[in-house]
């Protein structure tokens, strides 16, 4: 896996998946069956996992048995077989509505949240790279934002809205004097000035969904840009590059949520079916009186 450059946070997942496994069966790695596999997912459904996660599981131990066949020569069979991953569900992207986010700012008083949630709202950013960002990758003359090691170990540019613009002056003239590069930091506690982590962000974004009593996350704004932009007639590719997605099919998710597009169409075409409609009806002759 490190070969292949993944992350960390993947390899550390991996592990611990097959660690779970490794201590849970009762015969050697090399003669565990197809059933014995049956088994374990069985043991993962009853443990009230998500089919997401126990796919997750299977990824990781399949991964492991491809190792031991491709690399260490272990003449066995991959017991673990495509045909057992759980169906997923696929709901649609949840975004926020405009008056939700109007709601949402309005309730923002610290400058740093309000340039946190806004860089995420309009340049797209994960919770991950928002926690992540270097002062040196905000380029505010230039209007841009480079986005280093995102998901997969991407790099990509993201534009500065107008609004995301001043917000981000706004804190960064009344950010604390820190030598930490991160752009984002502590304001209280005992780590203040140190970088805010990740589910730092998520907890403020939980407080301000209690304040507001909107159902929030930070992954939602991300959302929400994408079905901005798609309502706003911009193309799905150019949509793909801002939000870093490496198949089209990803982004092609968001078409379905993007109703006010396809109300705009819809209206557009049926206008001219009616118009043939309308020319191609004969005039109607007046009933006769009995």
């Amino acid at each position: 896996m490190k070969r292949r450059n993944y992350s960390k946070h993947t390899v550390k997942n991996y592990m611990n998946s097959l660690k779970h496994f490794v201590v849970w069966i009762n015969v050697p790695v090399e003669e565990v069956s197809n059933k014995k596999i049956l088994e374990y997912i069985d043991r993962l459904i009853d443990k009230r996992l998500k089919p997401k996660t126990i796919n997750c599981h299977l990824d990781s131990i399949r991964g492991f048995y491809e190792y031991l066949i491709n690399e260490e020569d272990v003449r066995i069979t991959n017991p673990v077989k495509k045909g057992y991953a759980l169906r997923l569900s696929k709901p649609l992207p949840r975004h926020l509505r405009d008056e939700e986010v109007d709601i949402l700012f309005a309730a923002i008083n610290s400058y740093r949240d309000r340039a946190m949630f806004r860089v995420m709202l309009r340049c797209g950013l994960r919770v991950e790279e928002v926690s992540n960002l270097m002062l040196g990758d905000i380029y505010l003359k230039r209007r841009r934002i480079f986005v280093r090691n995102g998901k997969g170990g991407k790099d990509r540019v993201v534009y500065i809205s107008d609004d995301a613009y001043r917000d981000l002056i706004e804190y960064l003239r009344l950010r604390q004097p820190s030598r930490t590069k991160q752009v984002f930091l502590v304001e209280k506690g005992t780590c203040k000035g140190k970088p805010i982590s990740v589910r730092g962000i998520q907890k403020r974004m939980e407080y301000y969904a209690r304040k507001t009593k909107l159902k929030l996350s930070c992954h939602q704004l991300r959302h929400t840009m994408a079905t901005q932009l798609l309502n706003a007639d911009m193309a799905l590719v150019s949509i793909q590059d801002l939000l870093g997605h490496k198949r089209i099919r990803t982004t092609e998710r968001y078409i379905k949520v993007s109703n006010r597009k396809v109300e705009r169409d819809y209206y557009k075409a049926i206008e001219v079916v009616l118009g043939r409609s309308q020319r191609g009806l004969p005039a109607c002759k007046p009933k006769s009186r009995l």
